[in-house]
């Protein structure tokens, strides 16, 4: 699992569902909850939290990823790589810290992917989980 400590910045509800802005360091992360400010108490602007997601939701972009519609994009450098035949561990430099992607094998070859690639790392809303 990935974990980065971030800040709450701002809190969108429709429903019983809300849209929380976070910050990391300069970084914003936007995530989905089934939850609100009346629900849960944690879910107030400024509370710090725990931005948690799997290897496994980690994108990875080569090149421009302007044109696409997930909002959580961390620009890095690759600072190792443990393949097998089916899997890739890459793991991420950026600005607020190192991150983790589990993809393919034969992704990393096919983007050439190799120690030192700059490249966007990039998470969907729905796959970030905030905890207290």
């Amino acid at each position: 699992m990935n974990s980065l400590k971030g800040r709450i910045e701002e809190i969108t509800v429709h429903g019983d569902l809300s849209i929380i802005s976070t910050k990391v360091g300069n970084i914003s992360f936007s995530a989905i909850v089934i939850d609100t400010p009346l629900t849960d108490d944690y879910l107030v602007k400024g509370n710090e939290v725990n931005i948690i997601f799997k290897e496994t939701e980690v994108i990875i972009g080569i090149g421009s990823v302007d044109g696409i519609s997930l909002r959580n994009k961390l620009f890095g450098q690759v600072v190792s790589i443990a393949s097998d035949i089916l899997l890739s561990k890459l793991v991420i430099q950026t600005e607020v810290g190192n991150i983790t992607s589990i993809i393919t094998s034969k992704s990393v070859k096919k983007l050439n992917i190799v120690v030192g690639t700059k490249l966007t790392a990039m998470i969907k809303t729905n796959e970030l989980m905030l905890t207290k």
